[in-house]
């Protein structure tokens, strides 16, 4: 379980980059060359490729190539993985602090009553 939840983390981290969520916004309306993907940032193209080849190690995206071209895409699979990893989080979250404010409710109401006796 603890490796699963570090690749979990690892898929969160990756996504999280400001540049590299750019990159999966773009690449969710089709697939796009690096040049194509480049117009959109203010950094270099190498940049830019260094970011696709780190979402694609973490499964999120893939490329193909078309004659001098590399075309990157969502990878579906690790898009899915990505969706689960989030939910899981905010539900794990929203869980804690439904517990945290019962619990929390609990020591109010406690205190009231002590305070009347």
């Amino acid at each position: 379980m603890a490796a699963n939840l570090f690749h979990m983390l690892d898929l969160l981290e990756v996504a999280a980059e400001p540049n590299r969520r750019r990159l999966l916004q773009l690449l969710a309306r089709g697939e796009q060359t690096v040049t194509q993907l480049s117009a959109a940032f203010p950094v270099s193209r190498s940049a830019i490729s260094q970011h696709l080849l780190l979402l694609a190690e973490a499964g999120l995206v893939t490329a193909r190539k078309d004659g001098r071209n590399r075309l990157y895409r969502l990878e579906e699979g690790g898009m899915s993985r990505l969706r689960r990893v989030i939910d899981q989080f905010w539900t794990t979250e929203l869980d804690q602090l439904v517990d945290d404010a019962a619990h929390f409710h609990q020591q109010t109401l406690q205190g009231d009553s002590d305070g009347l006796r």
